[in-house]
């Protein structure tokens, strides 16, 4: 898996710190490059499930504030929050250098740190889901996006179909060979 760029993943507070290091573990296993808290009180040894010990193969920022969140020049912020006019994730294009910031589970991204964001994603699901399986999805949707994947089939025979328009808003046709 050769992907673009670099990303992070963090979160705004913790309420229940298992899931916290699940999603730290996640990034770790997705090649992420740095983990960071805000305003969050976490310990690998207390939260146990981050069997990877992601904080000793790649960097972990613990911020007190988000006035102290200093993050890579260019790098973008991207919140993960069930918005109204959040892009929906498979619509959205990742920034090439982005940190994700997710909020804690019981309750969403303060307005201090929604200010700070460079733009929103929404999971497409029926209500909100654990910080540690929202990650988990962004990171995926973003290494499927980045990394240098073939192109699915648009069939299940592998053959080229024609999509319909309102598909990226034009026909498209693809071609995978058999």
């Amino acid at each position: 898996m050769s992907a673009r760029g670099y990303f992070g993943i963090g979160i705004e507070g913790v309420s229940k710190p298992m899931n916290a290091g699940n999603l730290f573990r996640t990034a770790n296993a997705f090649g992420g490059s740095f983990v960071f808290t805000v305003g969050a009180e976490y310990s690998v040894r207390k939260a146990k499930s981050d069997t990877s010990v992601a904080p000793k193969s790649i960097p972990w920022y613990d911020f007190d504030t988000i006035e102290d969140m200093k993050l890579p020049r260019l790098c973008k912020i991207v919140g993960v929050e069930l918005l109204d006019d959040a892009e929906e994730l498979p619509s959205f294009f990742h920034p090439i250098n982005a940190a994700y910031i997710l909020g804690r589970e019981r309750g969403s991204l303060s307005p201090a740190m929604q200010e700070k964001c460079d733009y929103f994603i929404k999971i497409p699901t029926k209500f909100c889901l654990n910080v540690a399986t929202a990650g988990a999805i962004v990171m995926y949707d973003r290494i499927v996006t980045h990394g240098r994947f073939a192109q699915r089939p648009t069939g299940e025979l592998g053959k080229a179909i024609e999509l319909p328009d309102h598909v990226q808003g034009r026909p498209i046709q693809r071609t995978i060979d058999t």
